[in-house]
C-alpha cells in the first residue's frame, strides 16, 4: 500500500544532499587507522583500499587494473549512504565501490554474493538514487551494477553504458526525495 501512495503522489525524484556536508571529495579525508587488510592502490584517490574480504581485494586489483577506469575508491570512512526503509526501520546503504569509468559515467559497485530480501531493497534505493542523481544533471551520469560472482567485475567494467544495471520494476523512497 505504501508503494501506491508513494508512487501517485511523486512527479519527479530530487536528491536531497547532507545538510552539513552537502558535496564531499576524498582529498577530504582524515587519517584513519585500522586492523583490516589494506595493501596500496593506483588508481584510487585514497591510498590504500582496507578490504573486507579476498573478494573485495580482488576487485580492488580489477580497478586498479582496468584500462575502463579512471579513478576509484572503496566507499569505506566516506560518508557515502543511501538511506533506505526495511521493514519498517531506516537503515544506511554502503555500497563498496564507488568508481569513475573512463566513458565519462560514475558506477556505484557492489560485491555481493548472497541476494537477500534486504539486498534486493538496498538496490530499489540505490536505483532511485542514481535516477535521482541522473534527472539533478549535475554531477555527471551514474549508474550501479553489482558483481555477483568472483571476477564478473571484468564484464561489467567491460560492458560500459550497456553494463547491466539490474534496475528494477520499482523505486523505492530513499536517500532521493520525491516531490
Amino acid at each position: 500500500m505504501w508503494e501506491a501512495v508513494r508512487q501517485a503522489n511523486t512527479e519527479r525524484l530530487t536528491p536531497v544532499f547532507d545538510r552539513d556536508h552537502p558535496i564531499r571529495a576524498t582529498g577530504d579525508m582524515r587519517n584513519w587507522y585500522t586492523g583490516k587488510p589494506c595493501e596500496r592502490t593506483r588508481k584510487s584517490h585514497i591510498n590504500v583500499c582496507v578490504y573486507d574480504s579476498t573478494w573485495e581485494a580482488s576487485d580492488a586489483f580489477a580497478l586498479d587494473d582496468s584500462d575502463a577506469v579512471i579513478a576509484w575508491v572503496k566507499n569505506d570512512h566516506l560518508g557515502f549512504e543511501v538511506l533506505y526503509v526495511y521493514r519498517g526501520v531506516v537503515r544506511k546503504y554502503r555500497p563498496d565501490f564507488l568508481v569513475r569509468l573512463r566513458n565519462g559515467e560514475f558506477l556505484v559497485l557492489e560485491t555481493k554474493g548472497q541476494d537477500t530480501e534486504q539486498d534486493k531493497v538496498k538496490r530499489r534505493y540505490l536505483d532511485e538514487w542514481t535516477q535521482a542523481m541522473n534527472a539533478h544533471g549535475g554531477f555527471g551520469r551514474w549508474r550501479w551494477a553489482v558483481a555477483k560472482i568472483p571476477g564478473e567485475i571484468r564484464d561489467i567494467l567491460m560492458q560500459g553504458a550497456e553494463a547491466r544495471t539490474g534496475r528494477t520494476q520499482h523505486a523505492a523512497d530513499g536517500a532521493a526525495r520525491r516531490r
